[in-house]
């Protein structure tokens, strides 16, 4: 099982938050798709920076400010080492991945879409992989297309090829599905995207967490992903772009920090990333973010793959048995740590609600990806999720209660 894989009772007393019980039951955590838990290492950190360094950055040379540049750059460098960029530069910190997106869907959006060009998506987008897409075609005249999917809710090369044309300048994919946990093979699409002169932008907010990502390797154009997916704070995303891009992009805020000269009526913007990052930036958050890095990396990916592989292979198992339970997705081995469904005759909702009285937490609705919903032709689902913190325990505890939902609304074995 997982458990030889990583010594997860060790993990599992790095989460404070995963000691207590819920409704007189232990918990089991299976929302970490949606946001995951924090060790003590992040969350000593914080309180660090916050007991002992605590002060603005870059502008400051005192002492503590001096502390508080470093921590944050030094949790830059982190992060580019993380994800493999070649430049400390293309690493800019946002406010999470809807902000990346929306920053480039602004920034290289407005300046390189015209009427009549394409912007390429899928059904399986989270909303924020969709809506700055979407507003931006309206914007600009644009068309928005759709590659699309295998009725298991893959995306096949040979409908990419089909779908992006020398008209498509942006394709926008995600990574790793949020419902589905459909893993795309972003570096095979983006060479399509680039043989055709397009851009790739690609929402890492599902794989960054679980996987090895390469940012040269895949040779991505711009790469978005959150730090309170991946055991870092809320209020942190990255935004990986190529620097040649990212040179020659507009901020889209303005104010303190991201200029060079102010006058009354015309102002200069500083070097990259600075020039993105306007206002006090997200110095806590980061030096949080650099600390989620360095738990995972100390864990390495091999190890964290193998435990979500087996642990979603058994939770795959044991709830097919459950008659009247329907998942969604690819095969396991082509998915994450993700398994999205529904039980007959029983809203998500109810689902939820049941399993939380049996100490488990799930996530119940549309996940931010209604399209996919209507695709999938349901008005939403269920969806558990899995992490390095998991055991096969909370597995068995999911299944239990998804029995005892079954029983509760008097379905027969």
């Amino acid at each position: 099982m997982a458990d030889t894989q990583l010594d997860v009772k060790a993990i599992i007393q790095d989460f404070p938050i995963l000691e207590q019980q819920v409704n007189g039951k232990r918990l089991a955590y299976l929302d970490s798709t949606a946001t995951s838990q924090k060790p003590k290492q992040v969350i000593e950190a914080l309180d660090d920076y916050y007991e002992r360094y605590n002060s603005n950055v870059h502008r400051g040379v005192h002492t503590l400010g001096s502390l508080a540049t470093d921590g944050y750059e030094g949790a830059r460098e982190t992060v580019r080492q993380f994800i493999h960029a070649q430049y400390f530069e293309e690493v800019v910190f946002t406010r999470g991945t809807t902000a990346s997106i929306n920053l480039v869907a602004h920034s290289y959006g407005d300046a390189h879409i015209k009427e009549g060009d394409e912007i390429v998506v899928t059904e399986m987008e989270h909303h924020a992989n969709l809506v700055p897409w979407q507003q931006l075609a309206k914007r600009k005249g644009a068309t928005l297309k759709f590659i699309p999917m295998t009725t298991d809710g893959e995306l096949t090369i040979e409908a990419v090829k089909e779908t992006i044309t020398d008209k498509t300048k942006i394709v926008a994919v995600a990574h790793v599905s949020n419902v589905l946990g459909t893993i795309n093979d972003v570096k095979a699409i983006a060479e399509i995207a680039h043989e055709h002169g397009a851009i790739i932008s690609v929402d890492g907010a599902q794989s960054a967490p679980h996987m090895k990502v390469d940012v040269q390797d895949l040779d991505v154009d711009f790469y978005s992903f959150s730090g309170h997916k991946m055991l870092g704070p809320t209020g942190i995303g990255v935004l990986y772009g190529k620097r040649q891009h990212l040179q020659n992009m507009e901020p889209i805020e303005f104010g303190g920090d991201m200029i060079d000269f102010v006058g009354l009526h015309e102002s200069t913007w500083t070097d990259l990333p600075t020039k993105f990052e306007a206002g006090t930036p997200l110095i806590a958050q980061a030096i949080g973010l650099k600390a989620a890095v360095e738990y995972i990396e100390a864990i390495g990916f091999d190890a964290i793959h193998a435990h979500e592989q087996a642990l979603t292979q058994y939770a795959y198992e044991q709830m097919s048995q459950i008659e009247g339970i329907d998942i969604y997705g690819p095969a396991v081995d082509k998915r994450a740590g993700v398994i999205t469904f529904n039980m007959d005759g029983v809203h998500p909702h109810d689902v939820a609600t049941a399993l939380d009285t049996e100490g488990v937490a799930v996530r119940a609705g549309h996940h931010c990806a209604q399209p996919l919903m209507k695709w999938l032709n349901v008005s939403s689902t269920a969806r558990a999720s899995f992490y390095i913190y998991n055991t096969k325990e909370d597995v068995d505890q999911l299944v239990e209660g998804l029995k005892r939902t079954k029983e509760f609304f008097s379905y027969e074995f």
